[in-house]
Formats: C-alpha cells, sequence, structure tokens
C-alpha cells in the first residue's frame, strides 16, 4: 500500500516534489486501521535551515534523502531519495549527527483522491521522543481536499519544532 501512494505522488508532482500535511494525533485509535507496520531508525548528515541530508533504515532497507524547502514554493518540498545498500547506511550511522530518531511508523490507508491511492503515515517515536504521535498524508496540491480520521488532531503542517530533523 505505501508504495502504491508514494508512486502516485511521485508521478503526478514535479520532479522531486514532496507536499506533505502533518498534524497530532489525539489517540491510538489508528491502530486497528494499520495496514502496515515499519521499524525505523533515521539519523542526520546535515541539517541546516531550508535542507536536510539523512540517512534511514526501514526494516532491512536503507535511504539516504535530500530535503530542501528552497527550490519549491509553498508546502512544496524538493525531495530526492534513493535506495542504498543496508551495509552503507550501517555504516554511515557512525558519522550522523547525534541524536537519531527511532520510530514505528503505522501505514492506514485512505480514502483514494480521483482514483489514486492515498494512505496515512503514523509515526510513534521512541527514545527520547517517547509519546510524540505524528501523522502525515502526502497530496498532490496544497489545497487537495482529504477525509480527517477521528484520531487526527491539530494541524502541525509547517511548525518547524516537528520536522525531524528539528527532533
Amino acid at each position: 500500500m505505501l508504495y502504491l501512494c508514494r508512486e502516485y505522488f511521485y508521478h503526478q508532482m514535479p520532479k522531486n516534489t514532496e507536499i506533505e500535511r502533518k498534524f497530532l494525533v489525539r489517540d491510538n485509535s489508528f491502530l486497528a486501521q494499520a495496514s502496515e507496520t515499519h521499524e525505523i531508525w533515521q539519523g542526520y548528515l546535515c541539517k541546516e535551515p531550508g535542507k536536510t541530508i539523512r540517512v534511514r533504515i526501514r526494516d532491512k532497507q536503507a535511504f539516504l534523502t535530500i530535503k530542501s524547502s528552497r527550490l519549491r514554493e509553498g508546502l512544496a518540498k524538493f525531495e530526492w531519495e534513493r535506495e542504498i545498500p543496508l551495509s552503507d547506511a550501517m555504516e554511515m550511522q557512525a558519522i550522523c549527527l547525534p541524536n537519531p530518531i527511532m520510530k514505528t511508523r503505522y501505514i492506514i490507508p485512505a480514502p483514494p483522491y480521483e482514483g489514486q491511492p492515498r494512505c496515512w503515515e503514523v509515526d510513534v517515536f521512541h527514545g527520547r521522543l517517547e509519546g510524540r504521535v505524528l501523522a502525515e498524508i502526502e497530496v498532490g496540491d496544497e489545497r487537495e481536499p482529504f477525509m480527517r480520521p477521528s484520531w487526527l488532531g491539530e494541524e502541525v503542517t509547517g511548525q518547524p519544532q516537528y520536522y525531524n530533523a528539528n527532533m
């Protein structure tokens, strides 16, 4: 399901563009709706205002991601992500900045938009961020409507304190 959701957005928006809306989560009732679960470790090689370079290990896969808000307008961000060998990511852990993020990601199917699949990604953080739970949905346009599940709380899109790189 996650791959279907992401594939749609990668083909509908300008190349290497991500638009996501982010929310606090009211309660754990989303757990009963989850279709997938992933364990994630992510560390940052670079964190500067407007750009990040991150290494992520999701289950047994690894990714290198570059994000920047400098090349897009509004909520849209430049995002370049490539799968890399797990062994490379494990080696890069040693050169990441302190305080990596550990979280469990729950994938929750959402009603499709214009026939295209969508999903919520709900991150339950661990370690020093224990107790923080955030949900996000990728959209093709800032004004695109979406159904808000009952467990969704306050919108925190664009609030820097809720960017993973700032936590």
